[in-house]
This record gives C-alpha cells, sequence and structure tokens, in this order.
C-alpha cells in the first residue's frame, strides 16, 4: 500500500526535575505525571527518586546525576536526548541550605551550596539550551527561592547562591529573547520540606507553604497562553 503522507509518532512532552526525590520536586513530579507528561526524575538518591515515582500516573523514568558535576550532567542529559528525542521542560530544583552565621560554616558547606544551587543550575542550563534552541521551544524553570531577592541573617552564602540564579536568569533571558524559548523563575518562601525540617520548631514548620501548592502555582503559571507570558513568580508566606 502506497501512503500519501508520512507517520507521525505522537510522544508526550518530556518534563526534566533535578531533586525530584522529595519536596516541590516531588509535587511537580506528580502534577506533571497526573498531566500525561513523561517525567525524568533526577536526584543523587535513587531511593527517594523510586519512592517518587511509585505515586506517578503516566509514564516515567530514574537517573542518578549529580548536578554539581559536568561529566555527570552531560552524560544524563545526552541519555534522556537520545532516549526522549528532546527536552521540552527543564526544572532546575535541586537546592542545598545550610543556615549558619558566616563564620561558623566549613569550606565544605559553602562548596556544597554554591555547587548545588548555582552551578548545577548553569551546568543543566547549558545542556538543554542548544537544543531547545534548535527546536525554538521549551522551557526553563529555575526555583530560586525568596532568598534570591532578599538577603537574610544566617543565609550569607545560601542567598548568595540564590542572588547568583536571579542574576543567571536574567541574563540567559536576554540571550533567549528572539526565540521561544521561556526562562521562568520561581521566588517562594518557605515551604513544608526537609531543607527546614532540622532548624525549625515542628509549630513553626505546619504554617510553612504546602509543595502542592506551590507545584500548582508554578504549573498553572507556565500554561501557554495567548500574547502573554509569565517570565517570574513570588509566592508568599501567609502567616
Amino acid at each position: 500500500m502506497l501512503l500519501t503522507q508520512k507517520e507521525v509518532i505522537v510522544i508526550e512532552e518530556t518534563v526534566v526535575i533535578t531533586g525530584a526525590g522529595s519536596g516541590l520536586g516531588a509535587s511537580l513530579a506528580k502534577k506533571y505525571s497526573a498531566l500525561g507528561k513523561h517525567v525524568c526524575l533526577l536526584g543523587r538518591t535513587k531511593e527517594k527518586l523510586v519512592r517518587t515515582a511509585t505515586e506517578l500516573e503516566s509514564s516515567h523514568s530514574i537517573y542518578e546525576v549529580d548536578v554539581t558535576s559536568i561529566p555527570s550532567v552531560r552524560v544524563i542529559m545526552d541519555i534522556i536526548r537520545k532516549e526522549r528525542g528532546s527536552i521540552d521542560y527543564l526544572i532546575n530544583n535541586a537546592g542545598v541550605g545550610i543556615f549558619k552565621y558566616l563564620e561558623e560554616l566549613h569550606e565544605k558547606e559553602i562548596d556544597e551550596m554554591i555547587d548545588t544551587n548555582l552551578k548545577g543550575t548553569i551546568y543543566c542550563t547549558r545542556e538543554v539550551i542548544s537544543g531547545m534552541k534548535e527546536k525554538n521551544k521549551g522551557y526553563i524553570v529555575n526555583i530560586v527561592s525568596a532568598s534570591g531577592k532578599i538577603a537574610k541573617e544566617t543565609e550569607s552564602v545560601y542567598s548568595a547562591s540564590k542572588f547568583g540564579v536571579q542574576g543567571f536568569s536574567g541574563a540567559i533571558a536576554q540571550e533567549l529573547k528572539n526565540s521561544k524559548v521561556q526562562i521562568f523563575s520561581v521566588y517562594m518562601g518557605n515551604m513544608k520540606t526537609n531543607l527546614w525540617e532540622n532548624n525549625h520548631p515542628e509549630a513553626q514548620l505546619n504554617n510553612y507553604m504546602d509543595p502542592d501548592d506551590v507545584a500548582e502555582i508554578i504549573i498553572e503559571n507556565l500554561k501557554p497562553r495567548r500574547h502573554l507570558s509569565v517570565t517570574d513568580v513570588t509566592i508568599l508566606n501567609h502567616f
């Protein structure tokens, strides 16, 4: 039989989420999965990723990656591109927070926050940006936190890393201004996640944002709309 037009294979959009083993990353994975996206769960601890995967409704894949390592990021992103064809969403969610006065911070703790929060975002973005520009579509979502806008006591290095992500996001947005690739930054207050569980009392944690609510706001603001795009969103605690 002679075919008059080529067969078109349609696959789900691919959402890559770093730090997907818990907190906001896990919430985003569940909600995007419920929307029928193929979710790529990235993180350093396979057991956490597997736990998140048990709650997903659509197809997904798991990748152990260290976002602070250029070779690790490069290998995993290349595998995803080969398996999925393209990356439609990159959500730079992996983050580390160690909250002490500057003189109390060890060199290793300083490096961990800068390497994960800032360099990890840069490394992952660099690996997907060429493919997105080539297809002239895609979303790069940077989970910055309110500490990327307002410096706080005991958060000197954490804030430095997040202010760095804010500057990086703005510069990349300028580089992409003539394309349809979108940069979206999220500045949110304290969430009820393991980032704070060792630093704040349970009664205080109970007043923090639910990661599911934050994930819902992010996804809603990323929806394609005619004649507009949202470049960033600020989500504040309401006590």
